[in-house]
């Protein structure tokens, strides 16, 4: 489909991601942090994105599996590291790296985004 995404649709979906990011975090943890909030609306957004392009849905799945772990990544190392605000620790997790990302919550990310992508396929008919 070559279409051009825009900025409503992203607006759209980086609030729908900041929400349900943070309400999945609520539901496991008990709690949440801002920059969760605002890590939830960039993955949603680039999943959006993702699920637009015409590749097979496991390996769209797999990218944004990787996207939100590198995002993640790079909110832990500021968020944890830099600030020292400890938001999250997955030292104690097997497969971490550095306490800020783990291969389960990789894995975990991987089959989350099989919904998230056919929840943006349906979103994205809505707008057109």
């Amino acid at each position: 489909m070559d279409r051009r995404i825009h900025i409503y649709e992203i607006g759209f979906i980086f609030l729908l991601g900041a929400l349900i990011y943070s309400f999945i975090e609520i539901i496991f943890r008990g709690y949440t942090h801002w920059t969760m909030t605002i890590l939830g609306g960039i993955s949603g957004a680039v999943l959006y994105c993702i699920s637009e392009d015409d590749q097979p849905l496991a390996f769209k799945a797999l990218s944004g599996a990787l996207m939100i772990t590198a995002l993640e990544m790079i909110t832990g190392v500021a968020d944890n590291i830099i600030f020292g605000w400890a938001v999250w620790d997955y030292s104690r997790v097997p497969l971490n790296l550095f306490g800020q990302i783990c291969l389960p919550f990789s894995v975990l990310w991987f089959f989350l985004c099989f919904p998230a992508l056919f929840f943006c396929r349906y979103v994205r008919r809505k707008f057109i």
